[in-house]
């Protein structure tokens, strides 16, 4: 297993609130243990699925099990995913949360930047996105729901336990709207919520001209810094994304790494070989 490097007294779902060497702290302790066996084996059902037969083709590079259990979901959270795009986290959330669990897509806000074409195409993924979600696991579409950051519905925020924003932080700071978009996420949050960013990782001595999103790479130093200026605390960061194959200097950018191969026919075998990017995993914590 790779090394997880923890800032904050635990990387578990939970962690009891009382000593174990009392009655109460056993029996709490037994619960914590209890509800995270039931998340392992929640999750690891759906990701032996033989129905994930091709999204489990990337399980090696994105890790999803490693990944979602250090970023502290169960299955009874309220989750926000941003930018569900590609939809393959969400065909694993839409199965993973439970009855009493809440998922939703969050999607780009569209009061800057975007064009009349741009925010049709955001709309219609968010109309779509229920049943999308509703496809793949079974369930009621009205189980579901997604809305733009720049549309939050009434009594949503401060309601959410976890968000995650998966290798998008890049498009955010290349489009000028990160500060806004995580400030919205923030909103959501409870005040004990926390936020888990996997994110492809620049050289710590990469110049900004290629650390600055256009490439899609990003400083590990500076995103928790702007995360930090917007309202957040590090808790933990991992390496279970790492790849230290990648030297994250390809002239194109990481999409001449998998799954994109811009390349295409050229050097393909050398990138695959390389496979997906060096990824940042970093776990905050909404500060007071």
């Amino acid at each position: 297993m790779k090394k997880i490097l923890l800032i904050a007294l635990a990387a578990t779902i939970l962690t009891p609130a009382v000593s174990a060497d009392t009655p109460k702290g056993k029996k709490a302790q037994a619960a914590h243990d209890m509800k995270h066996m039931e998340h392992q084996q929640r999750l690891a059902k759906i990701l032996a699925d033989p129905a994930r037969a091709e999204d489990s083709k990337r399980d090696k590079y994105r890790h999803p099990a490693e990944t979602f259990e250090f970023f502290r979901l169960h299955p009874d959270h309220k989750i926000g995913e941003y930018a569900p795009g590609g939809e393959w986290v969400s065909r694993i959330l839409g199965r993973y949360v439970n009855e009493n669990g809440k998922y939703t897509g969050l999607f780009f806000g569209t009061k800057s930047h975007f064009d009349d074409a741009g925010k049709q195409r955001i709309a219609a993924g968010m109309a779509k996105f229920p049943a999308d979600v509703a496809a793949v696991s079974g369930r009621p579409a009205t189980d579901f729901n997604a809305f733009s950051l720049s549309e939050i519905p009434e009594g949503a925020k401060g309601t959410y336990d976890r968000i995650i924003v998966m290798r998008m932080l890049h498009n955010m700071f290349g489009w000028n709207i990160a500060d806004a978009e995580i400030k919205a996420m923030r909103d959501l949050l409870k005040d004990d919520g926390l936020l888990g960013i996997e994110q492809h990782r620049a050289k710590p001595t990469a110049p900004y001209s290629y650390a600055d999103g256009s490439k899609g790479y990003l400083r590990e130093a500076d995103v928790i810094k702007f995360m930090e200026t917007n309202g957040f605390e590090l808790v933990a960061k991992s390496e279970i994304n790492a790849n230290p194959k990648d030297s994250a200097n390809w002239p194109d950018g990481v999409w001449t790494l998998p799954p994109r191969l811009a390349l295409k026919d050229v050097d393909k075998a050398k990138y695959e070989a390389i496979g997906e990017s060096d990824r940042m995993t970093l776990l905050f914590k909404k500060r007071p």
